[in-house]
């Protein structure tokens, strides 16, 4: 009985442990247009970019088009939240100076859900929109400093750090940005010990990436976090 018994446990553990081995890490994104997708954001009143119906916005017309369902599908992992919302900025200010608060990243930052991978693919709209650099700041941050970017891309990550403990963190920097962008989101990065991927000769029309566009950013996501 005694022999029956450890042979029994023997089993339940080699048990536990397949069951284990085939639990999939979970990913989350918090974007802008570049990661949107029609019926796949959360929460559903994000404003979409990328239609399941061609609109003549770029060529892609599928979810499996985009850089993130191929990342996702390609490695293995699954789908947790798709916080992109269109047109949004990392800092508080957006086009034409509008206060562009209510979608930035930060605001949502709190609404991923419990992944164990969190991509924040940002900084296009804010270089896009002209908002100003500002200075470095790593903490006492008061909400006006959130309308200058250096400021508000820092206390977005220290608080993805501090919310998401445990979780994998990485920025996705766009290609052809404004120089003093991208280099500030390597800056800061580099403060936090947060890994970055810079993009390079991605496909676009209409400043966003087409269906070549999404399998090069897939494939660089790929090869940088290999």
């Amino acid at each position: 009985m005694k022999h029956r018994a450890y042979i029994l446990l023997f089993i339940g553990v080699l048990c536990c442990q397949a069951a284990w081995s085939q639990v999939r890490e979970s990913v989350s994104i918090l974007g802008d247009s570049y990661s949107t997708f029609e019926g796949f954001m959360t929460p559903e009143t994000n404003e979409v970019w990328y239609y399941a119906r061609h609109g003549g916005n770029t060529d892609v017309n599928s979810v499996t088009e985009t850089w993130w369902h191929q990342y996702i599908a390609n490695s293995g992992y699954k789908l947790c939240v798709n916080n992109s919302y269109s047109g949004a900025t990392i800092g508080y200010t957006g086009y034409d100076g509008n206060d562009y608060s209510p979608r930035s990243f930060i605001t949502r930052s709190d609404e991923l859900g419990c992944p164990d991978i969190i991509f924040v693919f940002g900084g296009t709209n804010d270089s896009w929109a002209g908002e100003a650099v500002g200075e470095y700041k790593y903490d006492n941050w008061n909400k006006g400093d959130f309308y200058t970017f250096r400021p508000a891309m820092a206390y977005l990550t220290d608080h993805l750090l501090k919310r998401y403990p445990n979780t994998k963190l990485y920025f996705i920097i766009n290609s052809e940005l404004r120089e003093d962008i991208s280099s500030s989101m390597k800056t800061i990065c580099q403060h936090y010990g947060v890994k970055y991927i810079q993009l390079e000769d991605i496909d676009k029309m209409n400043g966003h990436p087409t269906i070549k566009g999404h399998a090069q950013i897939a494939e660089q996501v790929a090869k940088a976090l290999k």
